[in-house]
């Protein structure tokens, strides 16, 4: 566990008891929330939200406080900027990495930006309010592409994240198998990344390859994806589980 990751919502949490104010975080990553879950039970009392802006976001502010404690209601401070380049016909097929390479080169800690949905030629961040505006006004290049940046006052229609339905064959329903067939890894290449703390559960870092899913859970792969559990479909003449997920593509 990092200490230094608990200490810090140790203080952020003595800071709500005293004052009795919204606080909140900057974006966490899947090495603080998992953090931040397993030190909850030695924190003080307070009423508390995860959010990165929309559903299925996987950096995401804390918020301390609730309406009924504090009298009022305060949104998290989350901006939604869309990227997009100013002439499709001369734009280059950017990536996730070329959209945040571009924004570190603003300057900015990576704490403050949320998570980036690049949507064909364009891409949506979700990012720290007070920065948006720089955002809009200085981001003009990602690699020779030019861009427009815009403040979205809504998300855009539709699901701004895509799920594709797979169903895979397994012979018992484990974590490790379910990782191994929707990323086509071999058992012991997918058993690896659990000992390596790369596998994560709803925030969580998941160790125990025999893992069971339950449904809805959302299962986080560093280096290979996201995907959410849907359940057992049917069972094969074999005796085998289909067994149904969505992946985040």
């Amino acid at each position: 566990m990092d200490d230094t990751q608990e200490k810090r919502f140790q203080e952020l949490f003595r800071r709500y008891d005293t004052q009795g104010v919204y606080l909140f975080t900057h974006f966490l990553d899947l090495a603080a929330l998992n953090t931040l879950n397993r030190c909850l039970p030695r924190l003080p009392r307070a009423p508390w939200t995860l959010f990165g802006g929309a559903e299925g976001c996987e950096r995401k502010m804390l918020r301390l406080g609730s309406e009924e404690e504090c009298g009022y209601d305060q949104p998290f401070p989350i901006a939604c900027v869309r990227m997009a380049p100013a002439s499709a016909k001369f734009a280059e097929k950017l990536t996730h990495r070329d959209f945040l390479g571009a924004l570190m080169n603003l300057g900015f800690e990576r704490e403050l930006l949320g998570d980036i949905v690049v949507r064909e030629e364009e891409a949506f961040l979700f990012c720290e309010e007070r920065i948006a505006p720089y955002i809009q006004q200085s981001l003009t290049q990602v690699r020779r592409t030019t861009v427009r940046c815009s403040i979205l006052d809504a998300l855009p229609q539709g699901d701004l994240f895509r799920l594709e339905r797979r169903v895979v064959q397994l012979a018992s329903v484990r974590a490790d198998a379910l990782v191994a067939h929707v990323f086509k890894l071999s058992r012991a290449d997918a058993q690896a990344l659990f000992a390596q703390g790369r596998v994560f559960v709803d925030g969580r870092a998941c160790a125990d390859t025999g893992y069971t899913p339950k449904e809805g859970e959302i299962l986080s792969v560093r280096g290979f994806g996201r995907m959410k559990y849907i359940g057992v479909d049917s069972l094969s003449k074999k005796g085998k589980s289909n067994t149904a997920v969505e992946v985040f593509v």
